[in-house]
């Protein structure tokens, strides 16, 4: 009596799989080399769009993962870049310091907003978010003795590591992305845990999620923390590369950039966010010049475009079905 054994099936699923798994590992040593092979100037733009890219998938939290789209989510960032640009300046700039300072920052922030945006829903979260957003841009700007007022907080040394300055644009890449890579893990982790679950169902259906007995402005209130704190640290991450903090940074302009990065990726995509967080730096601020000034027009007829043609953002693209 013969007995055969078949192979076990290797589905598309298995196969995704692997793919995932080898991306997980090749896009980490690829961005760690990469300072070894760019010339300073590719290395420092890369740096923006690592900090950006953080600050992206922080708003993806709230608007992908929980369904509360905000235009005032630069608050948070710029108020964790100024105070680990005012830490720098006035207690250390020694490593981890101005980060914890900034992430705290961005974290008490939303705390003390997000009690009463996490309440409204629809249009309403949508412009009292703004409202905070101009209201904390408007701060910065008549703020002088703290902020610099308009001209921006300017001046911030460099961040030190065992008493060194990080001055090359190597190391502070390097400082970028390893705090990136600890903002990214910490999102990552709360979206695919149970309360990131719960977060999903309160962005498919909130009445239902609250009939079952979730306390649902309390995990929307937990993301909106969360997601601002993240936020904090990119913003600190920011006062470390560019070494100089402006209103800009939190105001309408940088929140609606972040929010074109989130649409652009797909919402609801973590790795996505960060995907079109990179389109929107390299358009902006290595094609913009070129382009006479012009990038924020290429970045709208590209919005257009993904509008259209591909509904679930970059990060819902699938080859076969393009080609089908």
């Amino acid at each position: 009596m013969t007995v055969t054994t078949s192979a076990p099936a290797r589905g598309p699923g298995v196969r995704r799989g692997r793919a995932a798994a080898v991306l997980a590992v090749a896009v980490p040593v690829v961005l760690a080399a990469a300072p070894l092979f760019l010339a300073p100037f590719v290395t420092g733009t890369l740096s923006r769009v690592l900090v950006f890219a953080l600050f992206a998938v922080s708003l993806d939290l709230l608007v992908g993962v929980t369904g509360l789209p905000s235009l005032g989510h630069a608050a948070y960032f710029g108020a964790g870049a100024y105070a680990a640009g005012w830490v720098s300046l006035r207690v250390t700039a020694e490593i981890p310091v101005p980060l914890l300072a900034g992430a705290a920052f961005g974290a008490v922030a939303a705390a003390l907003t997000g009690w009463i945006t996490v309440r409204t829903g629809g249009v309403y979260f949508l412009m009292l978010t703004l409202a905070i957003g101009e209201l904390v841009q408007q701060v910065a700007e008549t703020w002088e003795t703290v902020t610099g007022g308009a001209n921006g907080m300017s001046g911030i040394p460099a961040p030190r590591l065992g008493g060194e300055p990080l001055v090359l644009a190597g190391f502070v890449y390097w400082y970028v992305l390893a705090g990136f890579g600890v903002g990214f893990a910490l999102l990552w982790a709360v979206a695919r845990s149970p309360v990131g679950e719960a977060l999903r169902g309160i962005r498919d259906n909130e009445p239902r999620m609250r009939a079952l007995g979730y306390p649902t402005a309390r995990y929307k209130y937990l993301a909106f923390v969360a997601s601002g704190g993240v936020a904090g640290l990119a913003g600190a991450l920011l006062a470390a590369q560019q070494r100089l903090v402006t209103p800009a940074d939190l105001g309408f302009v940088t929140a609606a950039f972040a929010l074109l990065a989130v649409i652009i990726g797909g919402a609801g995509s973590l790795w996505g966010a960060c995907l079109g967080a990179a389109l929107v730096i390299v358009v902006r601020d290595a094609l913009g010049p070129s382009l006479g000034g012009h990038g924020t027009l290429l970045l709208g007829a590209l919005f257009v475009v993904v509008v259209y043609l591909l509904p679930r953002g970059a990060a819902g693209l699938r080859l076969g079905r393009w080609g089908r």
